[in-house]
């Protein structure tokens, strides 16, 4: 994860939650009571956070001290420690709420993840993301996916040529797309084509296509269509295929799936601070 982007990311986050101050919490205290909360699951899954925890704690405030007990990817158990916090309870309290909230995300991103990876364990299909992310948290997302052991796909519009429908609409063929995107891209650029037919497939064969992408299609279409695809490309499957179907395409023989739902669509894992201890210093 890139660190310089991390730390900009949860700056704009902050300065989104906190404003001019936080109300409460400089209302309730003086700024010199120290206190201790610990981070812990309520639910079964799978940890990632660990650095927007220590990144964003110490950007409040340079002074707290965080324990980690687990690190990314690890398999955690409802009731399981997560992490200690300890210092200024008025910096403890305004970092809480925005660093839990991306924890909890990631988490539950990491665990969906690891459980599209189980589906297909043990077949020649892999799992991948898409851009279906949260604007503004895309970093984070596709890095949670990795963590929960699945494979990216293109990170945005700059790294890779995905030609889709609407691309050949405008355009009037697969063929003229593809040349032209290999015409105007260097020779590390990837052309991806989205097909939906036999006969889209093969025009995209023909013009060279690095990956070629079966669009809403049924396992049945797909495990018929990848006979069509020479090894040297790669296949993708992508569109309507979710978690609760995902087992159905396990034999078809298609190199990837990618699946929205891992990004769009998750529910936070549940993720508690709770108070461990406090002081108040008087006389100050």
């Amino acid at each position: 994860m890139n660190k310089l982007k991390l730390k900009e990311m949860l700056q704009a986050f902050f300065i989104e939650d906190i404003g001019e101050r936080d109300v409460t919490s400089s209302s309730l205290f003086t700024g010199v009571e120290k206190g201790q909360f610990m981070f812990i699951a309520k639910q079964n899954g799978i940890f990632c956070g660990q650095d927007v925890i220590e990144t964003g704690f110490k950007m409040v405030d340079e002074s707290v001290e965080i324990t980690m007990y687990v690190h990314d990817g690890d398999v955690i158990t409802e009731g399981e420690k997560l992490a200690d916090i300890k210092g200024n309870i008025a910096a403890l309290l305004m970092g809480e709420r925005v660093i839990l909230n991306l924890v909890q995300r990631m988490s539950a991103i990491a665990t969906e993840a690891q459980r599209a990876a189980r589906i297909l364990e043990g077949t020649v299909t892999q799992p991948c993301d898409t851009r279906k992310t949260t604007p503004g948290l895309r970093m984070l997302e596709k890095y949670a996916v990795h963590c929960g052991g699945v494979s990216n796909h293109r990170y945005g519009l700059y790294d890779g040529v995905m030609i889709k429908d609407n691309h050949i609409d405008f355009l009037g063929s697969i063929t003229k797309a593809v040349q032209l995107a290999k015409a105007k891209t260097g020779h590390m650029m990837k052309v991806e084509v989205e097909t939906s037919t036999k006969e889209q497939v093969i025009e995209a064969v023909e013009a060279g296509a690095d990956v070629i992408m079966f669009d809403n299609c049924t396992p049945e279409q797909v495990r018929e269509l990848v006979k069509l695809v020479p090894s040297s490309i790669i296949t993708e499957a992508s569109g309507g295929i979710t978690l609760e179907n995902l087992h159905t395409y396990r034999d078809t023989g298609v190199n990837y799936i990618s699946l929205g739902c891992l990004t769009h669509s998750v529910k936070a894992l549940d993720i508690s601070a709770k108070v461990l201890y406090f002081t108040v210093k008087e006389n100050v």
